[in-house]
């Protein structure tokens, strides 16, 4: 059946809250309103006040009573509506709820999943537009998962559901309104498996989130102009990020270019960077090649965050000079 991503959401979480009671959604407008970007349409008529809360707008205080929720033995998903507010509620994910299971020793476990919502190109501004997800990532005790397509936001979202300890499962704005075909059947995608969404042995291309989409339609341009068969790899999960696929990818390759839209300086292609330089030097027939975004906050004005975004003519230009 033909689905939008933010419809892929709403599926996830009404499958989940049918098999765990246990199971509630918290945040602001994720009631009948279903939800800023309608990624919790349906929710509410089904399950009710109890289950779908419309809460105050304070970040840290989703987060606290979530993490409290938890440990008394709920479940509990958590929508901030902008990844920017995250650092409002910060103090709640980063001292208490990716510590807890850790300094009690294994005794106390806090599984919450924080939704939230990245990234530029809806014309939202500096403060609502933002790719914060190496903040997260430098975080021990939290997974972070940045999924691409409907089927696999609701498969991974099945499963950070289910894990015990605290996930942030970030979604891109401009993602909601793509589709797919997903069949209907149980669907379970691991977190921290990356997946090849194209072969070729000419260079590794390493990408997440929105930016797979725009990485796809770079490797088909390469292909076709150039003749250069680029492998694409979407990691899907930020942390744990998935080092076999990568290495087995440069193996074959020789060569590397890492995509993101977050800013270059300290963001998740420094780190893949120095894993690969690390445990995988030997396979480099060529330094390794960052497309990020730049190191500014994100325009309002139209042409300007045009230009502030990856293209894939910014990945195509890219990679043909370093190779």
């Amino acid at each position: 059946m033909e689905t939008t991503f933010s419809e892929a959401i709403s599926q996830a979480i009404a499958e989940e809250m049918r098999l765990d009671e246990r199971l509630t959604i918290i945040g602001e407008d994720i009631g009948a309103y279903g939800g800023y970007f309608k990624a919790t349409k349906g929710l509410y008529e089904e399950f009710g006040p109890e289950r779908v809360k419309d809460t105050p707008i304070s970040e840290i205080a989703l987060l606290g009573t979530a993490i409290g929720s938890s440990i008394l033995g709920y479940r509990v998903i958590v929508e901030i509506s902008y990844i920017d507010f995250m650092t409002i509620s910060s103090e709640q994910i980063i001292n208490q709820a990716a510590k807890m299971h850790y300094m009690s020793g294994g005794i106390v476990n806090v599984p919450i999943v924080v939704r939230t919502q990245c990234g530029a190109g809806i014309r939202n501004a500096a403060q609502h537009s933002q790719s914060l997800e190496a903040l997260f990532s430098h975080i021990p005790g939290l997974k972070v998962v940045m999924p691409s397509t409907p089927l696999e936001a609701k498969g991974l979202l099945r499963t950070s559901i289910r894990d015990n300890n605290p996930v942030i499962f970030i979604e891109h704005k401009k993602l909601y309104k793509t589709s797919q075909d997903i069949p209907d059947k149980d669907i379970v995608i691991p977190i921290g498996k990356a997946v090849k969404k194209r072969t070729g042995d000419g260079l590794t291309l390493i990408t997440y989130s929105y930016m797979t989409l725009v990485a796809l339609k770079a490797a088909k341009k390469l292909k076709e102009d150039n003749g250069i068969e680029v492998e694409v790899i979407d990691l899907r999960t930020l942390l744990p990020f998935d080092k076999e696929t990568i290495i087995d990818s440069v193996k074959n390759t020789g060569k590397v270019a890492i995509v993101h839209e977050a800013c270059r300086s300290f963001g998740a292609a420094a780190e893949i960077s120095a894993f690969i330089q690390e445990e995988a030097f030997d396979y480099l027939d060529a330094p390794i090649l960052r497309i990020c975004g730049p190191d500014t906050p994100v325009p309002y004005c139209p042409d300007l965050e045009d230009e502030y975004m990856i293209s894939k003519e910014d990945i195509v230009e890219g990679i043909l000079k370093n190779l």
